[in-house]
C-alpha cells in the first residue's frame, strides 16, 4: 500500500512513511485509500489472541511490504512485556457502559500499546528501504509518549532517542519516570514552555534542511515516535477492533450493531485511529471526543472554528493539556475531499492567523459522526468519584475527563434524540493506570489532598485496594540522571540534540 501527504506532493510505501515519520512538506502521512475489513474477518478475530489482532489489522496497511509472518511475531514480543493474559482487557461497568483498559503495559499508560511495537517495525522498515544510517527518534511529550518512547527504543541497536517535554507542564510520576530512564541511546530535556512549544519546535527541526544536513553529517537519519508518524497511529487501530470483538464473544451485542466510543483526546491521535477503523468496516456510531478545560477541540466540534487565541491552562490531566492537536489534520484531509492545497492552507492559516475554519459541508459531516464536549476540574472530579462510589472502579483523572464528556453526550445527543433508552453500548478509553496521578485521584475519590506523589500512592492503596504496579513504586528509590532544562529556543534545542548524537551521554547514576 503507499501512502500520501496532506499538504501532497509525496507518495511513498508504508515503510519509507514509518522510517521518515513526517512528510517533507511538512504533511502527515496516510493511506492512499482505507482498506477494508469484512464481517467474517471480525468475527474471525474472536479465536485471536490480542497480538494476533492487532497483525491482521496492521496487516492491512504494512502486510504486503513486512510480511504477515514478521508482523505476528512482532506483535506477540511487544505485547508479552504486558500484565495479565490480555493487553486491552474491556471491563464492564454497568449496563451499557465499559472501560477499555488500555494501561496495562510498561509505562501504565495507553502509548504503550503502540511504544512497544514501533521499534519492530521500524527496524523492519529500515531493512526494506535499505537504511544503513542510524535513526534518531525526536519526539514532544505531554507526558506519556515521552516514557514510552524511550523504554520502547532502550538500547535498540542503530537508534538513538531524544525527548522533550514542557517544564513543570507534566505530573511528578510522569516526569521521574523520563527523569530516571536507562538507556546509552536515550536523551531527555525539559523545555520552558508548554507542549505546544515543544511539538512546535520539534516540527521545525523535522522541516529545517540545516539540522537534518548536521545529523547527515553524522550519519544519522531524523525519523518520530509520536503519532504523526504512521507508525505508531496504526497499532491503536487494533484496539477498537478487539473491543469489539470481546463484545460480541460476550454477546453483548450481535454483529453489525453500533458502538460508541469516548476518547480523552489531547493530540487527536487516539481517537483519529478509531476513526480509522470506522474507515475500514467496523461498526462505530459516534466518535466523543472528551477534552479537558484545553478545549479548543469541543469548540471546533462546536463552532466548525479551530482557534487557539486562548488561554492555556496547567490541569490534572496534563496529557490533554495541548492546544494545537496535530492528527486532526488527517481528519480535515478527508472531510475535504482529500483536498491537499486545502489542507496545507488551513495549516499556514494556523501557522499565520492562529486560526482557520471548515465549511458548513465538513461541520455536517462531523456533526454526523462525532461529538466533542468538554470537563472541567469539577466535572472531572465527580464523574471519578461518582463511578468509585457506585461501582467500586477507580480511574485515572485522563478518564475521568471522558466518563464527565460522556454525561454530558449522554444528556445533551442521547437523551435529546430520545436514545438514551436504547441498547447501544459505550465504551471508554481508559488511558493511564490511576497510580501515575495519585494525588489526584486520591482526592477526587476520597477528598484528601497529599503533596507526596508515593504518599499518594500507599493512601490510593489503601482506600481501594488496587495493586500499584511496581515501576511506579520503584521511581522513589532510584536517583535522577536527567535534570536539564532547556530554553525554549529553537537553536538552542537543536544544540541540546547534536551534542547528543556526537556521543554526549548523560552518564547513569549508581544506583546503589
Amino acid at each position: 500500500m503507499k501512502f500520501i501527504s496532506t499538504r501532497g506532493g509525496e507518495k511513498v510505501t508504508g515503510a519509507q512513511a514509518i522510517v521518515q515519520g513526517l512528510a517533507k512538506n511538512g504533511g502527515l502521512f496516510v493511506p492512499e485509500k482505507f482498506p477494508q475489513i469484512s464481517r467474517d474477518e471480525i468475527e474471525g478475530m474472536q479465536e485471536m489472541s490480542y497480538p494476533e489482532r492487532a497483525a491482521f489489522v496492521l496487516g492491512k496497511y504494512l502486510g504486503d511490504e513486512l510480511g504477515a509472518d514478521f508482523l505476528k511475531e512482532a506483535c506477540e514480543k511487544a505485547y508479552a512485556t504486558f500484565e495479565g493474559i490480555d493487553p486491552a482487557p474491556l471491563v464492564k461497568i454497568d449496563g451499557k457502559l465499559f472501560v477499555l483498559e488500555l494501561f496495562h503495559g510498561p509505562t501504565c499508560a495507553f502509548k504503550d500499546m503502540a511504544l512497544t511495537l514501533l521499534p519492530y517495525l521500524l527496524k523492519k522498515s529500515c531493512e526494506v528501504v535499505g537504511i544503513q544510517e542510524d535513526i534518531l527518534i525526536l519526539a514532544a511529550t505531554s507526558g506519556d509518549t515521552g516514557k514510552a518512547a524511550l523504554e520502547g527504543f532502550r538500547d535498540v541497536a542503530g537508534t538513538k532517542v531524544a525527548v522533550f517535554y514542557p517544564d513543570e507542564g507534566v505530573a511528578k510520576m510522569q516526569r521521574l519516570q523520563m527523569s530516571i530512564q536507562d538507556g546509552d541511546n536515550v536523551h531527555v530535556s525539559a523545555v520552558r514552555g508548554n507542549f505546544d512549544d515543544c511539538q512546535r519546535a520539534v516540527k521545525k527541526l523535522f522541516a529545517s534542511e540545516e539540522f537534518n544536513a548536521r545529523l547527515k553529517e553524522q550519519g544519522v537519519l531524523l525519523s518520530s515516535a509520536n503519532s504523526i508518524n504512521f507508525g505508531r497511529l496504526a497499532p491503536q487501530i487494533a484496539y477498537y477492533f478487539s473491543a469489539y470483538v470481546d463484545l460480541l464473544s460476550s454477546e453483548q451485542i450481535e454483529f453489525g450493531e453500533g458502538v460508541d466510543f469516548v476518547v480523552p483526546t489531547g493530540n487527536f491521535g487516539d481517537i483519529l485511529a478509531g476513526w480509522y477503523a470506522k474507515k475500514m468496516g467496523l461498526p462505530v456510531r459516534r466518535l466523543v471526543c472528551a477534552s479537558n478545560r484545553n478545549k479548543v477541540l469541543a469548540d471546533f466540534f462546536e463552532k466548525g472554528v479551530y482557534d487557539v487565541k486562548r488561554n492555556f491552562y496547567r490541569t490534572m490531566s496534563p496529557s490533554m493539556d495541548i492546544l494545537v492537536s496535530s492528527n486532526l489534520e488527517r481528519l480535515l484531509f478527508e472531510i475535504s475531499g482529500r483536498n491537499a492545497k486545502l489542507t496545507a492552507d488551513r495549516m499556514g492559516y494556523l501557522a499565520e492567523r492562529k486560526e482557520y475554519s471548515i465549511t458548513e459541508a465538513e461541520k455536517a459531516v462531523l456533526d454526523k459522526e462525532f461529538f466533542g464536549g468538554f470537563a472541567s476540574e469539577d466535572d472531572t472530579v465527580e464523574a471519578m468519584y461518582e463511578v468509585f462510589e457506585e461501582y467500586g472502579y477507580a480511574m485515572d483523572t485522563h478518564t475521568g475527563v471522558a466518563l464527565a464528556v460522556y454525561e454530558k453526550y449522554k444528556r445533551d445527543v442521547l437523551e435529546a434524540d430520545e436514545l438514551v433508552k436504547d441498547d447501544t453500548p459505550i465504551i471508554v478509553l481508559s488511558t493511564a493506570n490511576p497510580y501515575k496521578f495519585p494525588q489526584d485521584v486520591l482526592y477526587a475519590l476520597s477528598g484528601n489532598d497529599v503533596k507526596d506523589s508515593f504518599k499518594g500512592i500507599k493512601r490510593l492503596n489503601l482506600l481501594t485496594a488496587m495493586k500499584p504496579p511496581k515501576a511506579l513504586t520503584d521511581l522513589r528509590y532510584r536517583p535522577l540522571r536527567f535534570k536539564g532544562v532547556v530554553d525554549n529556543d529553537l537553536k538552542k534545542m537543536s544544540e541540546v540534540i547534536l551534542r547528543f548524537v556526537g556521543g554526549e551521554v548523560v552518564p547513569v547514576p549508581d544506583k546503589k
